[in-house]
């Protein structure tokens, strides 16, 4: 029994010697090889004093970005790398790496080095206080926006924080920021929720928590990017508005399918458009006509998929090829199953719009299941 005493007397000293950190950085990386040695000098030196890691969630850079932080974090055990294969997307990286930490506050950062990573002292004071939950790095504040912007990108974001108000119950200045520091509860108590959805993970986070947490701004300028290229353009606009349409009515319909319905119109106009040519070019009987058009609006209809509906997910090099197969199968089967439920619907009531309508429903619900389990399945 004594044995037993001294030898737990003796190792408290090395557990209190082996704390860990207080405060966990999170960076998602894209390509950002030569960002992520200096980010790590950056934030030893602002965080002077302070028990702190950084793990870089990398989503398989082809510029070898994992490797470089492994390299570091061999002589550098605050630096960790969680490398991830198969999926794209700022908010899922995020959650993964919080957690996979332990540490009672949480902050983000880009690996962009345009944040200011001298505020994280003052960030984390704050959560300390505990008069906030989060402390937030605005960009701009009044409408006057941050350096480091172009005129466009000033105009997009400012019409994307008045679009965030639609889905928010707090009034910040800059919800879109990828710059902030919460404390752990804040994402515990929303991680479940998440859209996951495009890479406006404030928004996601404010959005899915039962109660909007109390928080804090601090503003700071926008730096020019030195290394690497933005990850700006039409597809990330497009992300941030598919995550607003999920927070406003994914409690009612799943957004994914909303997207694939869309695409499904889309291809409406594809196919009549289609059909009117070849008819019009060609002396193809009407037969023969309408079949070539089915097929070019299902081919649409994929590759539309592929990259709007699915992006997070999006089939790549000869996966493509196998990926269009399953879903030619896939709603043939589905027109097979459409003409059957409208004819039966149309032998119960006599009313032909009803019968389509329903025959196309089924089949949407039904190409939608099928095409997610089969050709865009969760790797």
């Amino acid at each position: 029994m004594q044995l037993e005493t001294l030898d737990h007397r003796c190792a408290e000293p090395a557990v209190a010697a082996n704390k860990g950190p207080e405060l966990t950085i999170i960076a998602p990386t894209f390509n950002e090889r030569e960002n992520v040695g200096p980010l790590v000098e950056k934030l030893a030196a602002a965080l002077q004093g302070v028990r702190w890691e950084v793990i870089f969630v990398d989503d398989d850079s082809p510029d070898g970005t994992a490797d470089r932080a492994r390299d570091i974090a061999r002589a550098d055990s605050r630096v960790r790398c969680l490398q991830r294969l198969g999926r794209r997307g700022l908010t899922s990286a995020c959650a993964e790496a919080v957690l996979a930490s332990s540490s009672p506050f949480v902050a983000i950062i880009d690996a962009d080095l345009q944040h200011d990573e001298t505020l994280l002292p003052r960030m984390l004071e704050l959560l300390r206080k505990g008069d906030a939950d989060v402390v937030i790095g605005s960009r701009y504040t009044e409408r006057n926006i941050s350096g480091g912007f172009s005129q466009a990108r000033q105009a997009m974001s400012f019409i994307a924080t008045r679009l965030a108000q639609l889905i928010l119950r707090a009034n910040l200045s800059d919800p879109v920021s990828g710059f902030f520091m919460a404390k752990r509860e804040v994402f515990e108590g929303s991680i479940r929720n998440l859209s996951g959805i495009g890479n406006k993970i404030l928004v996601d986070v404010f959005a899915s928590s039962k109660k909007p947490p109390r928080f804090e701004e601090l503003a700071y300028q926008f730096k020019e990017r030195l290394h690497g290229e933005s990850k700006l353009d039409t597809l990330t606009v497009w992300e941030y508005l598919v995550l607003l349409a999920d927070k406003m009515f994914g409690r009612f319909i799943p957004v994914r399918f909303l997207l694939f319905s869309l695409v499904g119109i889309s291809g409406v106009a594809v196919h009549l458009a289609t059909l009117r040519l070849v008819l019009t070019a060609t002396a193809f009987g009407f037969g023969l006509a309408q079949a070539f058009a089915t097929l070019v609006a299902a081919i649409s209809n994929f590759f539309l998929n592929n990259w709007l509906t699915y992006r997070d997910r999006r089939l790549h090099g000869w996966s493509v090829l196998t990926g269009l197969i399953s879903f030619l199968l896939v709603c043939s089967i589905g027109a097979v199953v459409n003409i059957a439920f409208a004819e039966r619907v149309f032998l119960a009531t006599k009313t032909w719009w009803l019968a389509g309508i329903a025959g196309a429903a089924v089949s949407a619900i039904l190409n939608y299941s099928a095409t997610a389990l089969f050709t865009w399945r969760r790797k």
